[in-house]
């Protein structure tokens, strides 16, 4: 039980540091000129594509609410 726990808590900690770390990201404005900017454009890039995310769990959420829906109505 601890293993599965552990598993979970880990997982939620690796989201909401990614979570985090793309939030003060996207925060930030920076403006460069020269050669370096390709190179900081890349470092400030999100680690998550946030757009994908939602549909991937609004897609989950409808699959596993139709799935209910079904078991339910039987």
């Amino acid at each position: 039980m601890r293993f599965f726990l552990g598993m979970i808590v880990g997982a939620l900690l690796t989201i909401g540091v990614a979570y985090v770390s793309d939030a003060s990201i996207s925060g930030a404005t920076t403006t460069t000129t020269g050669t370096s900017a390709s190179t900081q454009i890349s470092a400030e890039r999100p680690m998550v594509n946030w757009d994908v995310v939602t549909t991937n769990w609004h897609h989950f959420t409808v699959g596993v609410r139709n799935t209910w829906n079904r078991l339910a109505s039987r």
